[in-house]
């Protein structure tokens, strides 16, 4: 059980919603820090209690080679049998295989490349510097804990979205969920497929309850450095729109906490007075180009997303990029249906606690489609 969260997470790793959030159907968190933050084991532990009460027929050690679409039935081979049914679900999630862009392949031959299943501490990379691709939830992280460890730390950053983890007293996704912010529909969302592939808030759950954002690394000496647009010549070089991307992160941040503020004033609470914080710092200056041969960096670190991995299913319904074609999770050929996907049906889609909800929904339509069909 929680095979992803067993062998393709680092070692330090906790889950960015509070205890609290983590529940699924008829199962829920009962232990004595709602507030905290679960770490890889107490997920694992958690997932497999899920699996125990819920006497699922999981069939464990097999992996799924194929599926395959034939006179309207769907046939699903897997390393231990097949299968011939009428209706699919795919549940492996959006986060498979790390996205690593292809100027990767023009480093120099002597600098490490790592992704984040790679990672598993400071002492699973190769001693000296490093630089540390993408600001996302994974690279913030990355940066800092790699950065405590001693090393000299340059991190790439382009588009990110910028949260604190504590707003007016409460976990800033208290008020997410408190707010409806969680429950907003796809169908509700401007340019969802923008939505879609918004990198993760920049959030880290320490029992502290600490906001790590661009500043908080600043401080602690990690190198900040603009989007990586190009290696060439053996030089990685980067954008010089930090200041761009800075202002829009805070000015999208502002706009969340100004729309909590306004609903804890439907709601008649006491806000007092306005909470905001400091604006991203700007470097006074900024490299725009770093020479990889000269030995300062000895690794690169590519937290620069994940994708799911569709290799193994052999029906048409991936667009040209290889996306899932559907519709709310119901996919673009009859019987066939997705879960867990980001914002599949709501904002909270991808979390553990938002799994109920989609359930319900995509089942519905598929036991509609399973009455239609006999």
């Amino acid at each position: 059980m929680a095979n992803s969260w067993r062998r393709e997470r680092w070692d330090s790793l906790r889950l960015l919603t509070p205890n609290w959030q983590s529940r699924l159907p008829g199962f829920r968190y009962d232990g004595a820090d709602p507030d905290g933050y679960m770490d890889v084991r107490e997920v694992i532990a958690f997932i497999s209690r899920y699996a125990d009460s819920s006497v699922a027929p999981v069939r464990t050690h097999t992996v799924v080679t194929s599926v395959t679409l034939r006179d309207g039935r769907y046939r699903v081979a897997t390393t231990q049998d097949e299968f011939d049914c009428r209706a699919v679900v795919l549940a492996s999630g959006a986060c498979n295989v790390p996205t690593v862009p292809s100027l990767r392949a023009a480093l120099p031959a002597s600098i490490a490349s790592i992704t984040p299943f790679d990672y598993h501490g400071p002492s699973s990379l190769p001693d000296g510097g490093l630089l540390v691709v993408g600001a996302s939830a994974t690279g913030v992280q990355l940066a800092d804990e790699i950065r405590r460890s001693g090393r000299r730390v340059t991190l790439s950053v382009g588009e990110h979205v910028r949260l604190p983890r504590i707003y007016r007293g409460h976990d800033v996704l208290w008020w997410m969920d408190a707010s409806g912010v969680w429950n907003q529909r796809y169908d509700e969302v401007d340019d969802l497929s923008r939505a879609r592939r918004l990198p993760s808030p920049q959030l880290v759950g320490t029992p502290e309850r600490t906001t790590l954002d661009l500043n908080a690394l600043d401080t602690s000496g990690v190198e900040i450095v603009g989007r990586l647009s190009a290696v060439r010549d053996g030089r990685a070089l980067f954008s010089g729109g930090l200041r761009n991307q800075f202002a829009l992160a805070d000015l999208k941040m502002n706009r969340l906490l100004d729309m909590f503020d306004e609903w804890a004033r439907t709601q008649e609470q006491e806000l007092g007075s306005s909470e905001r914080f400091e604006p991203t710092r700007v470097p006074a200056a900024t490299r725009l180009s770093l020479d990889l041969r000269s030995g300062e960096i000895q690794s690169v670190v590519w937290a620069t997303g994940f994708r799911p991995d569709y290799g193994w299913l052999h029906v048409p319904v991936l667009d040209e990029k290889g996306h899932l074609r559907h519709d709310g999770g119901v996919v673009d050929a009859p019987g066939l249906y997705a879960l867990g996907l980001p914002l599949l049906r709501r904002r909270k889609s991808s979390f553990i606690f938002g799994a109920e909800d989609d359930a319900r929904d995509v089942i519905a339509h598929l036991a509609r489609h399973l009455d239609s069909r006999s």
